[in-house]
């Protein structure tokens, strides 16, 4: 059987319902647009996020805000048919710049889920390609060492699972200095691991995660540069209602929402 583009996205989505488990949240590109996935993956407890098609018949059924920026409703999506039936759901409208962008996420509770926080992290969604692109160019996976089956899997899986590390690494790096994990150099670690290991071996250093955090090393460049001013998530669940309070922007001392 030929592998259309169609087969091996009916496939993925059933290997997603094997795998997904309860209280997940998923980011979805529209290549994932079916009503009936949906639904399996709400049936197992599991929420996503994903684009709104244009044109798509939908009924509105509660406002949560509605102002120039902002737009968060409870939607009925659908028209019934076997292929697209009803489903509710929150769609999602932020303006940037002159342009709206659009998002549907099955998680009907702004409280659970803000709005500002839905687009921020669908725009997360290119990470993967990020993981990508770490392991080919800076961990060597663009070329395979051998040709045997056995080597090429060895290959990848100790390559994966040396990047897994590399991210902890990054994360307890980020802690450490109370900054955001997109704020640090995965490459720049790996590229410090030199030095910490020199420093190692002279009895200078034997926590990895206290020499890159030590404002001493500062110089080994872990901490990305700042290209552009950083912009605070905001994380209110009703923007327009919480503005100027605590909880209106997204800060290290919070607890996970």
């Amino acid at each position: 059987m030929k592998k259309t583009p169609k087969l091996l996205i009916r496939l993925a989505e059933e290997d997603i319902l094997n795998l997904v488990t309860e209280n997940t949240l998923l980011l979805l590109d529209r290549g994932f647009y079916h009503f009936n996935f949906w639904q399996k993956l709400m049936a197992k407890k599991a929420e996503f996020i994903t684009r709104i098609k244009k044109g798509a018949a939908l009924q509105i059924e509660q406002v949560f805000t509605d102002s120039y920026g902002l737009r968060d409703r409870k939607i009925r999506l659908g028209s019934g048919t076997k292929k697209t039936p009803f489903i509710t759901l929150r769609l999602i409208e932020v303006m940037s710049g002159k342009t709206w962008h659009s998002y549907l996420t099955s998680v009907l509770d702004p409280e659970v889920l803000p709005p500002y926080v839905v687009a921020d992290l669908y725009r997360r969604r290119w990470r993967i390609e990020d993981a990508f692109n770490t392991v080919k160019r800076l961990l060597g996976l663009s070329y395979l060492w051998t040709g045997s089956i056995n080597g090429i899997k060895l290959q990848i899986w100790s390559t994966w699972l040396f990047y897994g590390v590399l991210v902890d690494l990054g994360d307890a790096v980020a802690d450490e200095l109370s900054r955001p994990f997109d704020e640090i150099s995965l490459e720049m670690i790996y590229r410090g691991l030199y030095h910490f290991t020199i420093a190692h071996q002279k009895g200078k250093a034997t926590d990895p995660v206290k020499y890159f955090a030590d404002p001493k090393n500062r110089d080994l460049g872990i901490v990305k540069q700042k290209r552009k001013p950083n912009t605070k998530l905001i994380v209110a669940a009703f923007p327009e209602l919480q503005r100027g309070s605590e909880q209106f922007f997204f800060n290290n001392s919070m607890k996970a929402y």
